[in-house]
């Protein structure tokens, strides 16, 4: 399973770094440059996780295009299915610790 990081995206500046990608995990931190590459992803079948640790989770259109996201219980109140209910978000893992790697379906 191929899974790019929007990181590896903004090295090179181009789309094709998405061919035959699964995944495209995108960090808190990059997600409005992240916006471009996102919508491109959700024409191409790709599924968008947010590393979300080290920030509570700020509600925004991000939310609709992103399949995972994973946060630090630490600083959300909400349970993992109350997160998930209020963005809409599929499946929202609380964990401080693990690779959202480890979660990627």
């Amino acid at each position: 399973m191929k899974i790019v990081h929007f990181s590896e995206y903004q090295e090179v500046r181009d789309l094709s770094i998405l061919d035959g990608a699964r995944w495209l995990i995108i960090n808190h931190e990059q997600l409005e440059a992240a916006a471009t590459v996102i919508f491109h992803s959700e024409l191409l079948d790709i599924l968008v996780g947010v590393d979300h640790r080290g920030a509570k989770i700020t509600d925004g259109l991000w939310q609709r295009a992103v399949h995972l996201i994973l946060a630090d219980s630490s600083l959300e109140q909400l349970s993992e299915e109350d997160l998930s209910r209020r963005t809409g978000i599929t499946k929202v893992i609380l964990d401080a610790q693990n690779s959202i790697e480890n979660y990627c379906y």
